[in-house]
């Protein structure tokens, strides 16, 4: 999923709108995805490969069996040795093919639990809305939306001005339309529609003075 050039139009021109109304500005930023997830993959190898070492406990002969099975030795004993090589092979084998596994992207997104999607997102929303939006405008009235397509998700991050005033359950009706707009395929519809939301917002706390001026782009940036 990704915007196309008429999404792009889409929020831009969304944007533009709603702050003709309103002293705050709207940045809005959408990623492809808040993290590659590479921890994810490790961890699900070390759980296949400890749930091979667990079947082996439950199972004792199964070390000797395969062993048997791939040196076709059918001696009456196997040397300890032997056995603990196939061990050590076997679960350095489905720890190597289950990460290989997961270095599919999509298949490492739908094992990604979602508390730690939540987080993920949550931290880079924080991280770009200190790079892009804290501190640049001079009444302290910008908002960050930001989108992870990937992970279906969206966080809302505003300024301290605005924090003062507007309790964060105000912003939930447009963020569930987005991400709702998301999961059907229209993220440019989407975000354009809580643009449109948080513009509301705005203009009714902050609504636009005769020195207002453009402080933050319009455009929506795309990670």
């Amino acid at each position: 999923m990704h915007l196309s050039e008429s999404d792009h139009a889409l929020v831009a021109e969304a944007v533009t709108r709603a702050e003709q109304a309103t002293d705050g500005e709207i940045v809005t930023i959408v990623a492809a995805r808040s993290d590659k997830y590479g921890d994810v993959a490790t961890h699900w190898a070390l759980l296949a490969m400890l749930s091979l070492l667990a079947a082996f406990v439950i199972w004792p002969t199964l070390p000797e069996w395969l062993y048997l099975q791939v040196s076709g030795d059918w001696s009456s004993s196997v040397a300890a040795r032997s056995l603990y090589e196939v061990v050590l092979l076997t679960a350095a084998l489905v720890f190597v093919v289950a990460w290989a596994l997961l270095r599919w992207a999509p298949l490492r997104m739908a094992l990604t639990p979602p508390p730690t999607k939540a987080r993920r997102v949550h931290r880079a929303a924080l991280s770009l809305f200190r790079a892009t939006v804290e501190r640049r405008t001079r009444a302290a009235t910008g908002v960050l939306l930001y989108v992870s397509l990937a992970e279906h998700r969206a966080e809302l991050v505003a300024e301290a001005a605005i924090h003062s005033r507007v309790d964060q359950e105000v912003w939930g009706e447009a963020m569930n339309a987005l991400v709702s707009q998301i999961r059907d395929g229209r993220p440019g519809q989407g975000i354009a529609d809580a643009v449109a939301q948080v513009g509301i917002v705005l203009a009714e706390h902050f609504p636009r003075g005769a020195n207002d001026t453009n402080e933050l782009p319009d455009r929506v940036i795309e990670l």
